[in-house]
């Protein structure tokens, strides 16, 4: 006779994942798979649209080629790009993780406080928007609102001379202004951040923080011992998230660059070649900083 072997939690919890994945991965192999291995195809392929259908010609490494040496702006769409990852992101975990602590104790009205940082999401999806760019009153508040900027901005609070007075130059004055008005744009991205950080702060066990008040710790060093390697596998996940948001993001010069070739001059290889080196680039910064917070931080924590 042969014995069960018993399943422990953490089989169940395993097996329990991977069927709340598995829609995810059946709808991947069924309608993402294919139409990636054929954009990789396209990468390096010349590609004509017939009347049977797309015809591929092997060219190999000639479309990115294009990309990188012949293209007039692909180049410095890419690195504009990089450069607003690379502030971007950090920003937007900062301010979601200091939203998320701020809005997890109990305090009344938390959750309308809470869904009023969601809002923006649901805004900004497709249908909202599309009702809000066709509905003339809004877009008439929509202009008072950005005189009304303009006019703080201009009149009330001119940050440019406040940075010049202070003895900055005038170019990274212009560079720092232009970034400080971008943080309340970052802002009205962070709502599924917070909700996820929110998460992850109701799981750290409250008897943590009770024995570092027995220990007699400050709420900053509970927030640096505890708070925060309690976040590692969260602030990982948020950081994933805001990667993946980013990259597919409109404003993304390469992907505009890359859709417009694609959707409107309908130039397949050198589009697909466009998008691949792109998110070859990510990737290879993702998995460097990965690598990084986990031999820093994650592997310490643990």
């Amino acid at each position: 006779m042969f014995s069960k072997k018993k399943r422990t939690i953490e089989d169940r919890n395993s097996r329990n994942g991977f069927l709340f994945i598995l829609p995810w991965l059946i709808g991947f192999l069924l309608f993402f798979f294919m139409p990636m291995i054929q954009s990789i195809a396209f990468s390096f392929s010349d590609v004509k649209i017939t009347t049977r259908g797309f015809e591929l010609k092997y060219i190999g490494l000639s479309n990115f080629d294009y990309a990188l040496f012949k293209s007039p702006e692909y180049l410095n769409n890419l690195m504009d790009s990089l450069s607003e990852f690379a502030y971007q992101i950090p920003i937007i975990l900062i301010i979601s993780l200091i939203i998320a602590v701020i809005l997890n104790p109990k305090f009344k009205g938390r959750t309308f406080f809470r869904s009023l940082y969601f809002v923006p999401v649901i805004v900004a999806t497709g249908v909202v928007m599309n009702y809000l760019s066709g509905n003339a009153s809004l877009e008439e508040m929509r202009s008072a609102e950005s005189a009304t900027q303009s006019a703080f901005s201009s009149g009330l609070i001119d940050f440019e001379s406040v940075f010049l007075q202070m003895g900055i130059p005038q170019q990274t004055a212009n560079f720092i202004f232009s970034y400080v008005n971008k943080i309340f744009d970052l802002i009205w991205q962070c709502g599924v951040h917070i909700v996820l950080f929110i998460s992850g702060l109701q799981s750290i066990p409250e008897q943590l923080y009770e024995v570092s008040k027995v220990e007699g710790a400050t709420k900053w060093e509970e927030f640096w011992y505890i708070t925060i390697p309690c976040l590692g596998n969260t602030i990982v996940l948020v950081f994933v998230y805001a990667v993946i948001e980013f990259c597919i993001s409109a404003n993304n010069k390469v992907i505009s660059q890359a859709y417009e070739m694609l959707l409107k001059q309908q130039i397949y290889g050198k589009s697909s070649a466009m998008l691949w080196l792109y998110f070859v680039t990510v990737a290879v910064i993702v998995s460097v900083v990965f690598t990084f917070f986990y031999k820093l931080c994650l592997k310490k924590w643990q």
